[in-house]
């Protein structure tokens, strides 16, 4: 156990010193401002949140917050390379997301009765995009949602096509009233 700590402390302190992220410069201003080490710096800001999202107020909006901000940072710079691999990675997350937000909302209601259901949900997002081989993202989305949409894809992309041309039905029509 306390290697895998070590492992996780190691991969967390190499992050906070790498170059190429983007919050790297912030942790390092923070550091020379306060004089506290920037591990520190970052499990304090942990810590921190971590007790907002048990006891505060817009926790919700924190925790998508914190669910879109880095992804969507991330998912720029995959557009922006030349690899294919990142861009599936993102478009993997957001699919899975996506689900998430749709599935939220109507349940919100229940959802509210549920303790801690703020912080359990950015944990999931977190896991979600951590950058590990079988994150939340490529499990969810194996495990549940492409299955799902395996065995319902023609019935879907029959409803798709119906719903386009019923829009454009009525987009025409409305073109003709117009001109009428």
């Amino acid at each position: 156990m306390s290697g895998q700590i070590e492992n996780i402390k190691s991969a967390v302190k190499e992050a906070l010193y790498d170059e190429s992220k983007p919050w790297t410069n912030l942790f390092a201003w923070a550091e020379v401002q306060t004089g506290v080490n920037r591990l520190n710096l970052f499990l304090g800001l942990t810590v921190f949140t971590v007790f907002y999202l048990v006891i505060g107020y817009g926790t919700l909006l924190l925790s998508n917050f914190i669910g879109f901000l880095y992804p969507a940072y991330a998912s720029i710079k995959a557009v922006e390379s030349h690899s294919k691999d990142d861009d599936t990675k993102w478009l993997t997350y957001w699919v899975v997301f996506s689900f998430v937000t749709i599935v939220e909302f109507p349940a919100q209601c229940i959802l509210s009765w549920i303790p801690f259901y703020s912080l359990v949900k950015t944990i999931f997002f977190v896991w979600c995009y951590i950058p590990i081989h079988n994150n939340g993202s490529i499990v969810m989305y194996n495990r549940f949602i492409r299955p799902y949409f395996l065995k319902h894809q023609s019935d879907i992309d029959q409803a798709v096509n119906d719903l386009s041309k019923k829009a454009a039905e009525v987009a025409a029509d409305k073109i003709l009233d117009k001109k009428n």
